[in-house]
């Protein structure tokens, strides 16, 4: 029996990947729109005006993307059980001093709460970004809410993905394998989501 099980199939890895590496360029070309104190992050992309192409254009690959792979995983991502219930008592154990053992399926409830998040700010910011896009067609005060909206948000999701990187390498390692490779030791499954693993494994 090989010591590995597949957890996420070559589709899913890419469209993952396009999200995150158009994330990563909305982040960069981004920074000096949000504030003056990073224009700086223009030179990246030559300028002002190309960083603002770039951004345009990565905000659509972005959106649809994102918006894709929420779509994929909605059935998974948005059903509480009683066992996530019991996750959420105890933080996932992240703050316990002993180790922590839950019954959890393909995603633990933090990960849901990520991906919903993710799944709702990209809505958000892609309406605000509309409005900014063509701020002449839409009124003043619509143009001026987008803004700060949209600056909130970003500094929301910048958060979260933070956190979603730390869990994914350091925090838990081993969890990054499946969106490098779309497999994980069994091992690995067996501790973080038994429940997705009996799943996958026939009962085993």
């Amino acid at each position: 029996m090989s010591k590995y099980v597949e957890r996420f199939q070559t589709p899913e890895r890419v469209l993952h990947w396009i999200v995150t590496v158009s994330f990563f360029t909305l982040l960069l070309s981004g920074l000096g729109l949000y504030s003056r104190l990073f224009t700086g992050y223009f030179n990246l992309f030559g300028g002002g005006v190309n960083a603002i192409l770039v951004h345009k254009t990565a905000g659509v690959i972005f959106f649809i993307s994102s918006i894709s792979l929420f779509l994929k995983h909605l059935k998974d991502i948005t059903k509480f059980d009683d066992d996530d219930r019991e996750w959420f008592k105890t933080q996932g154990g992240y703050l316990s001093k002993g180790e922590s053992h839950f019954n959890i399926g393909k995603y633990n409830p933090g990960q849901k709460i990520f991906a919903v998040y993710i799944g709702i700010a990209t809505m958000i910011l892609g309406t605000t970004g509309l409005f900014i896009w063509f701020p002449l067609f839409f009124p003043r005060w619509l143009v001026q809410l987008s803004l700060m909206t949209h600056g909130l948000m970003f500094v929301g999701s910048i958060m979260f993905v933070i956190v979603h990187i730390y869990l994914a390498t350091i925090g838990n390692p081993g969890t990054i394998d499946a969106m490098l490779y779309g497999t994980v030791r069994r091992k690995w499954a067996m501790k973080h989501h038994p429940k997705w693993y009996k799943e996958v494994s026939g009962g085993e």
